[in-house]
């Protein structure tokens, strides 16, 4: 007899680049405001340190399929993120030893429903409708990766259209930082993905547009919303 009252969903999991296993995905955390420019055009302070929020693992949107239009907007937009892909995890991890819990790296986007998310900052209410949706985290294959962490240039356009220009060295928190901080909040584990931040450029997009984003290095991804 199972021990479940019914079928337990399948663990959510992405391609490894030119590999034939999957990276079974635990959780998504995802932080906010971390490039200056864009902490500035959302209307914050160069001061206000980055936060987190989260993503349902099952809100991912794996490469190669279209991208549904969310229900309950009007203003749908786009951010382009380096994702950081972990292996290794626990709680208060040093900064110094942070890159030996990562795997890998992948281009993310970070969709939010905008008018959502100002009606509850407005209101002083979670965030979770604006960006915790279906397809609210497209996502390439996750590429491994050793060393220093990427450095290159970040983009995203809509149907050919440059929307997104930045170089990953602008991020203010670099990536042992981001896993040393969520490890204060959280023990991390394998599996567990983080969006690390968009640059600025964030817009609209809307049904029948084509996305392209790309991060020097790490991969591209494309996706159509309908």
């Amino acid at each position: 007899m199972s021990a479940y009252a019914f079928e337990p969903p399948a663990t959510p999991a992405l391609p490894i680049v030119e590999e034939s296993v999957l990276f079974p995905v635990r959780r998504v955390l995802c932080v906010g405001r971390n490039y200056a420019a864009h902490r500035r055009e959302m209307g914050g302070d160069d001061r206000d340190p980055p936060f987190f929020f989260s993503k349902p693992a099952d809100g991912l949107a794996p490469p190669g399929r279209d991208v549904a239009y969310p229900s309950q907007t009007q203003d749908l937009h786009h951010e382009v993120e380096l994702v950081v892909a972990l292996s290794g995890g626990g709680a208060d991890i040093p900064v110094e030893r942070a890159l030996d819990a990562v795997f890998g790296y992948a281009v993310g986007v970070d969709l939010t429903r905008r008018d959502l998310q100002a009606r509850a900052k407005d209101k002083g209410q979670p965030w979770e409708a604006s960006k915790a949706f279906d397809d609210s985290a497209p996502i390439s294959a996750v590429r491994r990766w050793r060393g220093a962490p990427p450095q290159g240039r970040i983009q995203l356009s809509v149907d050919g259209q440059p929307r997104q220009d930045a170089v990953l060295s602008d991020m203010i928190w670099n990536v042992p930082e981001i896993i040393a901080q969520a490890s204060r909040l959280w023990r991390l584990a394998p599996g567990d993905l983080i969006f690390t931040g968009t640059p600025e450029g964030v817009s609209a997009i809307g049904r029948g547009q084509s996305v392209h984003a790309e991060i020097e290095g790490v991969g591209a991804l494309d996706f159509k919303v309908v």
